[in-house]
């Protein structure tokens, strides 16, 4: 482990989403670490199956259906977390929706959809949480995206709602501060190991991601799971505000040099 085993002991997370993907893992990585998970999905069929894997590790672990875009319905949940272990620590918004679709022909259901689920989640769970958040401070982590950091193409729904989030984790970082809270995000690229890379990443765009991100591949979901554990643990106590990146570098190489163009600056300066 890279982190010590009971870092998180004593600690009590909600993360929306929980049940599949991305913040399953983060969900068993947090009970590997000492933390007791409630965890959410839309359909029950995502949740038992993880509620028992994180009840192996020796923790204990709930899972409700709740949709993140109903605030009464997360008003409902976080009580159940709290019944759980009688704390809420941390929550991690991670619950989500995509679908590759340009601009021109993205519909005003799908385009609201999506601002909803991502960013109308992330606030309704985050206000939620508060009351039982500000008794003992606590981590809001917020799972953002790189796709809006550039102009990706029929990514514009997603782009919009996640730029919100990063946004509502900055204003949320200094309103809450003066409670012991802090909010942050990471902002993963392209995941190997996730439905969302399969679904989204078509023809040769996959292939081309791995060559464009310095690290020369894609990322996985113990590297997000890792950046959660440190924004989650008090080593990072005195860090808020931040969306922390999780990419390999891909978002930086895809603003600038190019193998091609690098490789003429190359034969350029061997010449001189």
């Amino acid at each position: 482990m890279v982190f010590q085993p009971d870092v998180l002991k004593g600690k009590t997370a909600l993360i929306t989403g929980g049940g599949t993907g991305i913040c399953r893992g983060i969900a068993l990585a947090l009970a590997e670490h000492g933390c007791d998970v409630v965890i959410t999905s839309r359909k029950a069929q995502h949740l038992d199956p993880t509620v028992e894997e994180i009840r192996s590790l020796g923790v204990k672990a709930a899972g409700f259906v709740a949709d993140v875009r109903d605030s009464a319905a997360m008003e409902g949940v976080v009580l159940q977390a709290v019944d759980l272990s009688g704390r809420l620590n941390i929550l991690v918004n991670g619950a989500a929706g995509n679908f590759l679709c340009l601009a021109e022909d993205l519909s005003p259901n799908g385009f609201g959809a999506v601002v909803d689920i991502d960013l109308k989640g992330t606030f309704h769970a985050s206000k939620a949480a508060l009351p039982y958040l500000k008794r003992q401070g606590g981590v809001v982590l917020n799972i953002s995206s790189t796709l809006q950091y550039l102009g990706t193409a029929a990514q514009l729904h997603v782009s919009a709602a996640k730029a919100g989030v990063d946004a509502l984790s900055r204003v949320l970082a200094v309103e809450w501060g003066q409670y012991g809270i802090r909010v942050n995000g990471i902002a993963p690229g392209p995941v190997a190991d996730t439905e969302g890379v399969r679904r989204l990443l078509v023809g040769g765009a996959k292939d081309q991601a791995v060559k464009r991100t310095p690290m020369r591949r894609l990322g996985t979901i113990q590297d997000v799971c890792n950046a959660a554990l440190f924004l989650c643990s008090d080593v990072a106590e005195f860090i808020t505000g931040v969306t922390l990146v999780v990419d390999g570098g891909l978002w930086l190489a895809s603003t600038g040099m190019t193998e091609a163009w690098a490789e003429s600056v190359r034969e350029l300066s061997e010449s001189e």
